[in-house]
């Protein structure tokens, strides 16, 4: 057995036996390019696998050295690949600039920061590994685009054939001079090596002596503004100044480039892994920086708690109630898992999990609800009664204590919501009730919540709760 089927024999032990042939079978016989940033949810889409099984899949793999597991800064205009870092510590607190959109962006986990993965070196080499031999359109397509941009041979022919006024290959040291004849449209000169842009608001009268502007390319990731141009003949001035190849390509900001950089696939983002359970049994303590905070606009948190646990231990006995909280422990946890979140901690009796949508939570809660009557009626008693609290919101996902955990105000009222549930109720707020998966959730299940307001410790004014009973 080579090294290679040892990894596979290896994570069969770990990861879904389907999904870890279905990983097999792409190594093999897979195209360079499908090796390459590949899309875990088209992915799971083509082989036919659930989703989770698949993320939880690669995210083995990487950890076993069979995947190159990258966080790509996405520009949310472009889709292009801003910023690619082996680990998220690597992430920037500052804006990262796009010079094709000529605009800056505060990397946000929620859609903007992709997860992909490419297949390790050891693994298979694929001309990806050694991007500077790539053709240039080759480069453009596997890696300055992320895998979320759906680029089909149609519309990337379109741009070809119908945007593209020139496209070359400079070596390093190099000069090169285009004679290029202007539209009266916004023409873009762009080089996807150096991000390096050149804005050309080509309008008014025709001219027929020729126009000059040059481009020189040195690393800088600086705007050049935009130069006012007629239409007619332009020379171009290019000069490499870098130790790489460049590729500056002439496109006009037209029907084709902007269909192009408008059709979209979902792609696995920083936050669906960082709510991963997976990930956080994998890879631990390697996800942020101990000064680092990440911003995420909308995280669902749901906490538990075991109502009466200390009258629990004195009515059974330490050894009986131990066996309890551990059964209830174990149920909980596949729950959480199985309906795509992910365990944060567990505090005494409590748990605190996220969930990267709301509808997650609540089917969790419900499960969790019905599990614990499972438990009870196996005992014939009642002394599992789980008290849930749901919310939805802003929050920062840092390190404490060695663990990625969740700081802000959505946390404190999630936590507080669930301290106003009665025994085997589900407290939810305002934002997680009325999203529109949860109402078909709960019309499906003939569920009605029950509206509230409550008052909620540090919390200055009274908050809207329902009761889901």
């Amino acid at each position: 057995m080579n090294d290679v089927q040892s990894l596979f024999s290896v994570l069969k032990q770990t990861a879904d036996p389907k999904v870890v042939d279905a990983i097999e079978d792409l190594i093999k016989t897979g195209a360079d390019h499908e090796l390459n940033r590949i899309n875990l949810i088209e992915f799971a889409a083509k082989a036919r696998l659930g989703e989770e099984p698949v993320i939880s899949g690669f995210l083995h793999a990487s950890r076993l050295g069979i995947f190159d597991l990258t966080w790509n800064v996405l520009c949310p205009g472009c889709s292009g690949v801003l910023g690619a870092h082996d680990t998220l510590k690597q992430l920037r607190p500052e804006d990262y600039h796009c010079g094709l959109c000529a605009a800056g962006y505060e990397p946000s986990v929620d859609d903007q920061v992709e997860v992909a993965f490419t297949v390790s070196p050891r693994v298979r080499r694929i001309a990806a590994h050694d991007p500077n031999t790539l053709p240039s359109w080759d480069y453009w397509r596997q890696v300055f685009w992320s895998s979320g941009i759906d680029i089909s041979e149609d519309s990337f022919g379109r741009l070809i054939d119908e945007a593209t006024l020139e496209a070359i290959e400079l070596p390093p040291g190099e000069k090169a001079v285009l004679s290029l004849q202007l539209p009266a449209e916004f023409v873009i000169v762009f080089e996807p090596v150096t991000h390096s842009a050149l804005f050309l608001d080509v309008k008014g009268e025709a001219s027929r002596e020729k126009q000059a502007t040059s481009m020189i390319f040195d690393g800088v990731h600086a705007p050049t503004g935009t130069i006012p141009m007629h239409p007619g003949p332009l020379r171009l001035s290019l000069e490499n100044q870098t130790k790489a190849r460049v590729l500056p390509s002439v496109w006009i900001a037209g029907h084709a480039l902007h269909d192009l950089l408008g059709k979209r696939k979902p792609i696995v983002t920083a936050k669906r892994i960082l709510a991963n359970q997976t990930f956080r049994d994998v890879y631990k303590a390697d996800n942020l920086n101990i000064d680092q905070r990440l911003k995420i606009t909308s995280l669902t948190f749901l906490f538990t708690d075991l109502k009466g646990s200390t009258a629990l231990y004195e009515r059974v006995g330490d050894l009986a109630a131990f066996d309890l909280v551990r059964a209830h422990f174990r149920a909980l946890l596949e729950i959480i898992a199985s309906e795509a979140g992910a365990v944060v901690k567990t505090i005494g009796d409590a748990v605190m999990a996220t969930f990267v949508r709301p509808e997650q939570a609540i089917a969790a809660g419900l499960r969790m609800r019905k599990a614990m009557d499972a438990l009870n009626e196996e005992r014939g008693t009642q002394d599992l009664l789980v008290k849930i609290g749901i919310h939805e919101g802003a929050c920062l996902a840092v390190m404490l204590n060695d663990r990625q955990d969740y700081f802000g105000q959505t946390v404190n009222i999630a936590a507080r919501v669930q301290g106003q549930a009665s025994a085997q109720a589900i407290n939810a707020t305002g934002p997680v009730v009325k999203s529109p998966a949860v109402m078909e959730l709960l019309r499906k299940a003939d569920l009605s919540p029950v509206e509230k307001s409550v008052e909620l410790r540090g919390i200055s004014d009274k908050v809207v709760i329902y009761e889901i009973p």
